[in-house]
């Protein structure tokens, strides 16, 4: 198998963090071959698989895979508001602080899933890298989005005794409103990105997801182009 010391492969859920990132690796750290993955786990909608095609043909990325895990969705959906079947999505303002440190819309083990299936599609590939959006949220929390979490996944995988991969997070000390900035610099077209966990024609303006976008644009001064004013 051909080693591409210098490819890499974007886990690309068609959000804002995640796209900003594609385009700081395509562009900044300029990854070649460069791949993006994205995963349909059974989330309430697909709006965001939209934006991934979108920001993958964008960025120029050489294969963009979609792969349907539909079929965990029943698996994960007593424990997640996420997911079809899951319960109700709550608004930020109905989290008391103790769910702000895991809220209902966390997902069981779902950074671990995914970034397994992303760390072996990299494998099959000779790709050497994988690369994920977590940020700083600034309003809840997910411990899979940690620098423990980080570091204990890749002791694993530096186990691998022939091609190992490395996950890399590069944004997990920096805010939301950090990454508007960089993805203006870097041309991100944010109308063709979701954050909304409850899907729809337009974005809710109350789920954790969509005020903590809307803070993100707010604090840098710029106007979210697909976030509907509230109220």
């Amino acid at each position: 198998m051909l080693i591409h010391p210098n490819g890499a492969v974007v886990l690309l859920s068609g959000g804002l963090d995640s796209s900003v990132l594609l385009h700081d690796v395509a562009r900044n750290l300029a990854r070649s071959p460069l791949h993006t993955l994205s995963l349909h786990y059974g989330q309430r909608h697909v709006r965001e698989l939209d934006c991934a095609r979108f920001q993958s043909k964008h960025a120029g990325v050489v294969e963009h895979e979609v792969i349907d895990l539909g079929v965990i969705a029943p698996v994960l959906a007593p424990g997640t508001a996420l997911v079809q079947g899951g319960g109700k999505v709550p608004d930020l303002d109905e989290l008391s602080d103790l769910d702000r440190e895991q809220p209902p819309t966390y997902v069981p083990n779902r950074n671990m899933i995914l970034l397994s299936i992303a760390a072996a599609y990299a494998e099959a590939r000779g790709l050497t890298r994988v690369y994920y959006g977590a940020q700083a949220q600034d309003e809840y929390g997910y411990w899979d989005c940690t620098t423990d979490f980080l570091d204990r996944m890749n002791a694993t995988l530096s186990l691998n005794r022939r091609t190992p991969v490395e996950i890399l997070a590069p944004y997990m000390r920096r805010s939301k409103a950090e990454l508007v900035h960089l993805g203006v610099e870097l041309g991100v077209d944010f109308a063709h990105t979701w954050s909304c966990y409850r899907g729809g024609v337009h974005p809710c303006g109350t789920c954790p997801t969509c005020v903590e976008r809307r803070n993100a644009f707010a604090t840098s001064g710029m106007e979210d182009p697909v976030l509907r004013p509230v109220g």
